[in-house]
């Protein structure tokens, strides 16, 4: 693995980095630079827009919607982690908030002493041992690395509400449902981010690098673990400043 990474960067002419964990860091600014001018032509204004004709509730229900259908895929990284107690509590999360909760739009398991476990495929192949792999910046999904792109894909594909949807409708129906459903979960999520974005923006010598930072640190926190140099995660180092 590490050959083929190695035979790859130096093909592509990107191993030229300070951070051996972004050895595709050249590629990878080009891909932030596309994805900075969708954001600012596109996502933003949809983003804005969503904001200002979507009342606060509304919103929050349908996010909690959309969270909801993503428990199934929790639960089942829960079990294939032997996270039993995880998944227990998922499990009931899923089930209160589909039936009393009506179909996820109002979350009453968080209050009822249930908050919400974390659980991917990245994380899955986390826990087997698996490396986090080189640092990728993605068209449109933005920051990720190699683990937990090809466990995005994963998990998109072990879905259940997925099959569920492509059993109920006709194949086209289906993948639009799902195409929306993902649009409108990061359109939502860079609405409620914009504030946030623009002073991270404002406030970083390199974006790029503070966010690739950023992400870094927010996974090993979801990992529980520390960063490479065994530092906290309470400060968000900015590589540029």
């Amino acid at each position: 693995m590490r050959a083929l990474a190695l035979s790859t960067c130096l093909l592509l002419g990107a191993c030229a980095t300070a951070d051996n964990r972004d050895p595709f860091e050249r590629i990878n600014r080009h891909i932030f630079e596309f994805n900075d001018a969708m954001d600012a032509g596109i996502i933003r204004p949809a983003a804005e827009s969503w904001r200002a004709t979507v009342p606060e509730p509304a919103r929050r229900g349908i996010r909690n919607a959309l969270n909801n259908l993503q428990e199934p895929v929790v639960f089942i990284n829960n079990m294939l982690q032997f996270r039993l107690a995880d998944a227990g509590t998922t499990l009931l999360r899923f089930s209160m908030n589909t039936t009393v909760g009506v179909l996820g739009v109002m979350d009453v398991a968080t209050p009822a002493g249930h908050p919400q476990r974390l659980g991917d495929f990245g994380q899955t192949l986390y826990a087997a041992g698996f490396g986090d792999g080189p640092f990728l910046m993605l068209p449109l999904l933005g920051p990720s690395n190699v683990r937990d792109a090809i466990g995005g894909g994963v998990d998109s594909f072990i879905d259940p509400v997925g099959y569920a949807i492509g059993y109920a409708v006709p194949r086209t129906a289906a993948t639009g449902v799902g195409i929306g459903r993902g649009v409108i979960q990061g359109i939502d999520l860079r609405a409620e981010n914009i504030e946030n974005l623009d002073a991270l923006r404002a406030d970083s010598l390199d974006y790029y690098a503070r966010l690739r930072s950023i992400m870094q640190q927010r996974r090993d926190a979801q990992l529980g673990r520390t960063t490479e140099g065994g530092e906290g995660l309470m400060t968000l180092d900015d590589p540029g400043g």
